[in-house]
Order: C-alpha cells, then structure tokens, then sequence
C-alpha cells in the first residue's frame, strides 16, 4: 500500500507563461516521478486551499504553478501550516521561483530536484505593511503603474502597449513622489517609485527616479523588456523598517499585484512562517 504524502498542485494557466499544454506537461513530468498530485486546484475557478483543507487530506507538499502574485495569495493563507511549499516558474517574473531555485530556474530542473531528492526546506523573510504581506517585493509610488505595461505586453497588445507605457511614463514624471522619511535618506522630493525586497536578515530599498531625456529612455525600455528593475536607480541600503511618504494615496505593487496604500506607508520585515522547497542553499 502506498503510504507517500499526497501531493497537491495549485496552478493558473492565465498566469505569464503559463498554458495548459504547460500545465499538461508539468503532470506528466510529475507522474514520471510517482509524484502525480492527488489534486489539480485551477485557480480562480477553484479557491486557494486554505491550511485546514491541507492538512484534512493529510497533504505534505504543496507545489504551486502560477505567477508571483498567485504564489503571493495562496503562501499567505498558509502561515504556520508544517507541509512545505514548492514554488515552480508559471508566471512572467517568477522571482519567487528564481529566488528558491537560481536565476535559470525551470520547470525541468526543478522536477529533477525533486526525483533526485535534493530539495531542501528553507524560511524566507517578507515585508509588511497595512496593505499586506509581499514574498518578494513592494513597490512603492506612481511608477507602481509599470505592471500594468507588463500584463499589455504579456497580452500581446501592441496599442495598450503603447497606451500603458505612455501613461506610466506621464505618470511617473508628474504624479507627487514618494519619500522615505524613516530613516531619512534619497531625494527630498521623493522618487517615482521606491522597491522594497526581502534579504537573509533586512530589506534592500532602491530608489527610482531618472531626471532627465536620457535615464527616462532608459526606464521606458526596462519596463518594455518585462524588467523595470534594471532600469536606472539609486540603493539606499538595507534596513529593517522604512517609512514612507506622500501627499497623495501611494500607489503599490505587492508582488506583481496592484494596490492602493494611504499618504502614509510603513514597510517592516518579517519572518515568514512558511517551508519552502529549494534548491539552494544560500536561503538558510
């Protein structure tokens, strides 16, 4: 009698990259294992299992196929559950799955990990603040718009393409900055977008904001390669709390998700109570 855990697996096919055929293929790279999931959860159509449904089928392993943001809804109903988390590249970022498995992360070597048992359970660390919980990073400020080019290009659409990025950059230079006031440091006017990502032990902040024709050309063709992140900056360090502020509600993006924060943001880090899977070991 076959006494192994059972598997669960959570996956979204509108997410990025992801498809059925994907989806397909994931299942029976699983299957070759003798890891084939008890339960496919098609997310939205299916609701995020909850750490009560977990642990009445007695599942040991919860492996999640989705974008950042879906990896983001489905680990923070988890907290305190004993099962482990396998976070597996289905989204256009994927940073979650990049930060658990390395920069070249992919479905193949990740199952390959698995058969070959060399997956090890790590803790991670995320950032809070009133609007929620990000696994991987917030921003902060006006140029949280440039998501919305992102899921344009996803799509395909060359027109919201255009229209996206043209309203992001508009808004990116004349909507009020943001501030951090807690420590006291960057620009005093404040930037068009401040990211915020968990480390080993604190929280790295970088600053956004090009001044002029040329760092503004260089951002707009970040945000066009799906990765404003290599777009001009300044680092303002590793710190355990920031505060920030602004004279308008500030624009967020919580892991690849859009929200609207007040004039006042505080931003902590925290320990997530949360196993992961990884395969690597600099997390621990």
């Amino acid at each position: 009698m076959d006494r192994t855990p059972p598997i669960w697996l959570v996956a979204n096919a509108a997410s990025g990259s992801n498809s059925d055929a994907a989806l397909d293929d994931l299942m029976a790279r699983l299957a070759a294992t003798g890891r084939e999931p008890a339960r496919v959860v098609r997310f939205p159509d299916d609701p995020l299992p909850a750490r009560a449904d977990l642990d009445r089928e007695g599942v040991a392993m919860l492996a999640v196929f989705t974008g950042d943001g879906t990896v983001n809804a489905q680990c923070t109903r988890l907290y305190g559950w004993q099962g482990a988390v396998l976070v597996l590249p289905g989204g256009t970022q994927n940073l979650m799955a990049k930060a658990l498995h390395g920069e070249d992360v992919s479905v193949e070597g990740v199952v390959a990990a698995l058969e070959q048992g060399s997956l090890s359970s790590t803790r991670r660390r995320l950032i809070r603040c009133a609007q929620g919980d990000a696994l991987c990073e917030i921003v902060a400020g006006p140029g949280a718009v440039w998501a919305d080019v992102r899921e344009e290009i996803r799509d395909g659409d060359l027109g919201g393409i255009a229209t996206s990025l043209g309203e992001a950059i508009r808004r990116s230079a004349s909507d009020p900055g943001v501030m951090i006031v807690e420590p006291a440091t960057g620009r005093e006017e404040g930037y068009p977008a401040i990211r915020l990502h968990p480390g080993a032990t604190s929280m790295a902040v970088d600053a956004y904001g090009p001044q002029d024709i040329a760092g503004v050309a260089q951002q707009a063709g970040a945000i066009l390669r799906r990765d404003f992140r290599t777009g001009p900056h300044d680092k303002l360090g590793e710190h355990d709390r920031v505060r920030c502020r602004s004279s308008e509600p500030i624009e967020l993006m919580i892991d690849g998700e859009r929200r609207t924060g007040s004039r006042d943001e505080t931003f902590e880090i925290m320990d997530c109570d949360v196993n992961f899977l990884s395969s690597i070991r600099q997390h621990e």
